[in-house]
């Protein structure tokens, strides 16, 4: 799978939710590269209402604000590749996680990069950033895990968490 170069200019996404008293404020980074080196915007829209949060299906809970935030970027910012913090599959048999709705949601490339180890994720692929000897645990939709694992590697940023995914994160919680 070739993520860069061709006729058009490529954006690549990361996103992020963060639930408020009523609804929920999801966030968006985008950039020209797939390391997001290069940002192109930053993006927050405010969902007034979601779904309560149900064991096991977090997802319909997270991907109307993730639909909502990525559908204000108008066609012009659609991204070739999305980024989520959590995991795309649960585990090796390939049960859903928010990012296997996400790729079956947009079509494209979805990278899962979760801060904390899922037992049964053991197909995750752990990665080392920065001086940190706490990995990320990678896994992937729609482009192969190791190479989603090397671009988590080689994203922006010399801590743990890419700077993309602290963004997205910190603008999700209103900073």
């Amino acid at each position: 799978m070739r993520l860069t170069g061709g006729g058009s200019q490529r954006v690549y996404a990361a996103v992020d939710v963060h639930y408020l008293d009523a609804g929920a404020r999801a966030a968006v980074v985008t950039a020209a590269d797939p390391t997001f080196a290069a940002v192109l915007q930053e993006r927050t829209l405010v969902v007034p209402r979601v779904s309560s949060y149900r064991p096991g299906e977090f997802y319909l809970r997270e991907l109307p604000p993730i639909r909502a935030v990525l559908r204000a970027l108008g066609d012009e910012g659609q991204p070739h590749l999305i980024v989520v913090d959590g995991y795309v599959d649960l585990d090796p048999d390939g049960r859903p996680g928010l990012g296997a709705y996400v790729h079956a949601e947009f079509g494209v490339a979805v990278i899962g990069v979760a801060k904390s180890a899922f037992e049964p994720a053991t197909h995750a692929i752990a990665v080392l950033r920065g001086a940190s000897a706490k990995p990320l645990f990678v896994t992937a939709a729609g482009m192969p895990r190791r190479m989603a694992a090397e671009l988590v590697r080689q994203m922006a940023g010399s801590f743990r968490l890419p700077d993309a995914l602290r963004r997205v994160d910190a603008l999700a919680r209103g900073a």
